[in-house]
């Protein structure tokens, strides 16, 4: 796993672990950057494509898919759509208010509210749209696919499901005990 602060990315595609080098406070992690190679006939023109999660600690959190010739402009893409597709999640003392699934295409994400001191039991990817959006103690599993891009995709899935026992009160239109 590679864990290295500046957003450049290690080898084989993985995304490095970089964080604080957005806007304001928000908190960005450029998750994946991956080089395609197109072959033309003075050799090979590559492009890359940047997955990054933007998100401010305090439950907003949202994701961006870049591409261009070179990585900053991918990147500076991709982090220019996640702070534009901004989602707002509950939480509830440092986790989230009840278990949720989320699913895009074969992934399916399951996160579950965990008691204090717990931490963020996740993955990679998972994990970095935990971190954004602020929450501390969560248990996560991930079913049928390991690529980061549906993982994230599931993730807010999930993440938009869920509800405070407000929302529910309220749309309702009932008290809950």
């Amino acid at each position: 796993m590679a864990n290295n602060s500046s957003g450049g990315g290690g080898g084989g595609g993985q995304g490095g672990g970089g964080g604080g080098g957005g806007q304001g406070d928000l908190i960005d992690r450029v998750l994946k950057i991956k080089r395609c190679a197109a072959v033309v006939k003075g050799g090979r023109r590559f492009s890359f494509a940047a997955l990054v999660v933007v998100g401010d600690g305090k439950g907003r959190v949202g994701y961006g898919y870049g591409k261009a010739n070179e990585v900053p402009p991918s990147v500076a893409k991709a982090q220019k759509g996640a702070n534009r597709a901004m989602i707002n999640v509950p939480l509830l003392n440092g986790t989230i208010p009840h278990v949720v699934s989320g699913r895009y295409g074969a992934a399916h994400v399951l996160l579950m509210p965990a008691s204090p001191g717990t931490g963020i039991i996740a993955g990679q990817a998972v994990r970095a749209v935990c971190e954004a959006v602020g929450i501390q103690d969560i248990l996560t599993k991930s079913f049928r696919s390991n690529n980061p891009v549906v993982l994230i995709k599931a993730t807010f899935d999930a993440l938009s499901q869920l509800r405070t026992r407000e929302d529910v009160e309220r749309l309702r239109g009932v008290k809950l005990s």
